[in-house]
């Protein structure tokens, strides 16, 4: 059989089997037939059929339907042919899933004889992670500070981010077009190809430019000194490399005139004082001194670091120093464990680097490493936030999704019901707005923990946001389960909670869908749910519907919702309510934010959160808009009166209004009209804004700033993934978001970000404001941190103009 391995007997039979189930990879056998005769336990947990299964089936049942008509013909030739093939890199191959679901794979195809008959052994990789990251990478480059340069082997740019674009004075376009060497002077380009060449021939990670000079050429001929980053990279098979290219022309000019000895005592003194743990060695890895970071790193003295093997603190597992292939010039890194003298062992990031003298002989190496625990921790800690509220741990709206659409394939397959049912506790806001979200949130937790524990083991419960419930019933085998289950539901939520020494009674609105009869996907199914929810909400409290379609659609909805609106302005039914600011260096109030208030004609409250968006797809926003800023004006003249002192005045401003052209009049005539000057007046945009053409936003900005008004970004961290627009557009306040807040005090990935923005926005010379301040202990850690102001619960609610006063008193 050519390279076929001759495997025979029953010893080397053992020996084959025990070698295939310890392999990490599935690892399948299939005879000339397509029948499966040998598989390993990672076969059964990445196929999800039992051994058993496996071994009574055909390789076919492991292929999506649309690839079989091919597989016959291409085992059969793989058998007139055998040899050793890799298949999957830089191609769609799928495999089948007991549960139907399709996973992306790589396979590798060993042919073997087991006695006397040919065969052939497949390791099958399972690549979802792997295409997942290969996404991941396209906005991982786009989001980077530095020019980042994708090149394949002949040198031709094949993926840049808008830094290039920026550092080297190309389009997009134009880069796409040209070969790497277009961006090299010409003094270095006779060389540049041939290292090209030999570093495709050996890619390895590689740091360039730090200490020897090395320049890119801009579009208008000029040269800038850059330092480079190579990463190898395989895009579809082909061998790339990705380069991070880093303009250093700031810091040369810096270090040009700093003198040698002034040099000298900073790097003595870095050296001590960095929270780098910094380890030196000798050639043979003995630790000839270790910094102040070191040892509280390895909990212990210097003294006993030195003069022991650097092996040591990596509990023996590495002999050498390197942990990869050290260069004269560079470094190199990746994440390790360190041992503690404690036996702990320690996650860090090492940093590898030679010590040379003047000769150039290798007398030592220099590890730099930090602890990343927190960062694993944080890691971790990302993953499932991804996939699972924050608040209360159940399945978010992705996992939602995501579940649901697994459970739809499954009942369409299997021929059951299913059932999704929307529900929404009812007048939550005014528990928000009585007792202050800390209540309102452990309501929400132990509603959580009530619908989980009424629910099936294969059913679902999600948050899908706010004080909204997803409930998914799967395996419905009859409408009078369902009534029966409901029913149940109805009478469980209403039943007393103990909240932080509060009893809180509240009842839910609910609203069904079923599969396959109102939708057969998890859109439609939870568009009809939500629909439902609300005709239960406006008949009656602690009420329930099913979807029908004689219901009004979520467009109606918004329409009716748009004309009681236009009706409340009318009748004076919208009003507008304050919150303090507070400084919190002087505990002085010193300023206020005017949130608008629907009170219906029944008495009922409607939060801002339903008529607002409905306002801005229908235009009323801009007459609300007027409406909220012209009182507001009025109302702080008479609140700075009233305190004789003057007060700062924050509205909020939709996208929308900033877009009309008489809203500039408006804003004028509500400050002329009220005598309310312009530098107490704060306009809130949201981040969303900044998605606008950059242009147009920044001319109606600094429009708005020359009446000396000031502009806020409210709910700060939410929106953009970028920080860009802060540099970029004329900003002078920021408001963290509550979101941020509440776990301030108890949460260090909370507290890590809040301190991040603070820092990041006073450095650029902005205020901040905290949102959502409740407590005293995170008042305390803000004021410690510099923060400028606050508003919450902690300080007083939104209060009528007329309580104001009284409120800050």
């Amino acid at each position: 059989m050519g390279k076929s391995q001759m495997l025979g007997g029953d010893d080397e039979g053992r020996v084959l089997r025990q070698i295939i189930e310890a392999t990490p990879n599935a690892m399948v056998m299939v005879n000339e037939f397509g029948l499966i005769t040998l598989v390993n336990s990672q076969t059964e947990h990445q196929f999800g059929y039992s051994r058993e299964e496996l071994l009574s089936m055909t390789v076919d049942r492991l292929i999506p339907d649309r690839f079989r008509p091919r597989h016959k013909g291409f085992r059969e030739g793989f058998f007139d042919n055998p040899d050793t093939r890799s298949m999957g890199a830089g191609r769609d191959l799928f495999g089948l899933h007991s549960d139907g679901r399709e996973f992306p794979i790589e396979i590798g195809l060993n042919p073997v004889i087991i006695d006397d008959r040919p065969q052939v052994l497949a390791s099958i990789i399972d690549i979802t992670e792997r295409k997942r990251a290969e996404e991941r990478l396209l906005h991982v480059v786009e989001a980077a500070p530095n020019a980042m340069i994708m090149v394949n082997s002949l040198g031709h740019i094949v993926l840049v981010n808008t830094q290039t674009e920026r550092s080297f004075g190309y389009s997009r376009d134009e880069l796409l077009s040209m070969n790497i060497e277009d961006l090299i002077p010409t003094r270095f380009k006779a060389k540049h190809d041939g290292y090209r060449m030999g570093y495709f021939h050996n890619p390895d990670r590689r740091e360039m430019g730090a200490g020897r000079e090395l320049f890119g050429r801009r579009k208008d001929g000029s040269e800038i000194p850059v330092e480079i980053g190579l990463n190898p990279i395989q895009v579809l098979d082909e061998q790339h490399v990705l380069a991070s290219v880093i303009d250093i022309t700031e810091r040369l000019v810096v270090q040009a005139t700093e003198s040698a000895e002034r040099a000298d005592r900073l790097r003595r003194s870095i050296l001590d004082s960095l929270p780098f743990s910094i380890i030196a060695t000798d050639s043979n890895g003995l630790i000839v001194t270790a910094n102040p970071a070191a040892e509280r790193l390895l909990h212990a003295e210097r003294n006993e670091l030195v003069g022991s093997r650097i092996s040591e603190i990596r509990d023996g597992r590495l002999d050498q120093v390197p942990l990869l292939a050290v260069r004269t010039h560079g470094v190199d890194e990746r994440e390790v464990e360190y041992h503690r003298r404690d036996g702990v062992d320690v996650p860090v990031n090492e940093a590898i680097s030679l010590i040379v003298d003047e000769v150039g002989e290798v007398t030592g190496y220099l590890a730099v490493a930090y602890d990343i625990t927190q960062r694993k921790e944080a890691e971790a800690f990302i993953r499932h936030m991804a996939h699972y509220d924050f608040l209360t741990d159940l399945p978010n709206r992705t996992m939602l999704f995501t579940r649901l659409d697994a459970e739809l394939e499954r009942a369409a397959r299997e021929k059951t019901g299913l059932a999704v049912i929307m529900l929404d506790l009812d007048h939550f806001k005014r528990v928000n707005d009585s007792l202050g979200h800390h209540i309102g949130d452990e309501l929400l937790l132990q509603m959580a923990a009530r619908l989980r524990s009424e629910v099936r083991t294969n059913d679902l419960v999600s948050r899908f946001g706010g004080d909204e419930f997803v409930l998914v019933f799967t395996d419905v085998q009859s409408a009078e389960e369902l009534t029966e289950r409901i029913t149940a539901l109805l009478e469980l939520i209403p039943e007393p909670l103990i909240c932080n020494g509060h009893e809180l009674i509240v009842s839910a609105s609910l609203g069904g869908s079923l599969f396959p009869q109102n939708g057969s996907d998890s859109t439609t199914l939870i568009k009809h749910a939500d629909t439902a929810m609300y005709h239960a909400k406006s008949a009656a409290r602690n009420s329930f519907q099913w979807f029908r379609d004689s219901m009004l659609d979520e467009t109606n909805d918004k329409l009716v919702m748009a004309a009681a609106l236009r009706h409340a302005l009318d009748r004076g039914e919208i009003t507008v309510a304050y919150q303090p600011e507070i400084n919190l260096t002087s505990g002085e109030v010193v300023g206020l934010e005017a949130l608008a208030r629907w009170n219906d004609i029944d008495g009922s409250e409607i939060p801002p959160d339903r008529f607002i968006p409905v306002a801005e797809d229908n235009g009323l926003i801009i007459r609300l808009g007027e409406h909220i800023l012209r009182t507001a004006c009025a109302d702080a003249m008479r609140i700075s009166e009233s305190l004789g002192r003057p007060m700062r005045l924050a509205v909020n401003v939709s996208p929308r209004q900033l877009r009309d052209k008489e809203w500039l009049t408006v804003l004028k005539r509500a400050l002329a009209d009220s005598g309310l000057s312009g530098n107490q007046l704060e306009l809130e945009i949201t981040e969303g804004i900044f998605m606008e053409d950059p242009r147009t936003v920044v001319e109606m900005l600094n429009t708005v700033r020359a009446l000396g008004v000031a502009i806020v970004v409210d709910d700060f961290g939410t929106g953009f993934s970028s920080l860009a627009y802060l540099t970029r557009f004329p900003i002078d306040k920021i408001k963290i978001d509550r979101s941020f807040i509440h776990d301030l005090v108890d949460s260090s990935a909370d507290a890590a970000i809040v301190d991040t923005i603070i820092v990041m926005a006073h450095t650029l010379g902005m205020t901040v404001v905290a949102e959502g301040v409740e407590t005293e202990q995170q008042e305390i850690y803000l004021r410690a941190k510099g923060c400028d102001q606050a508003q919450g619960f902690r300080y007083s609610r939104a209060v009528p103009v007329e309580q104001f006063a009284a409120a800050i008193s």
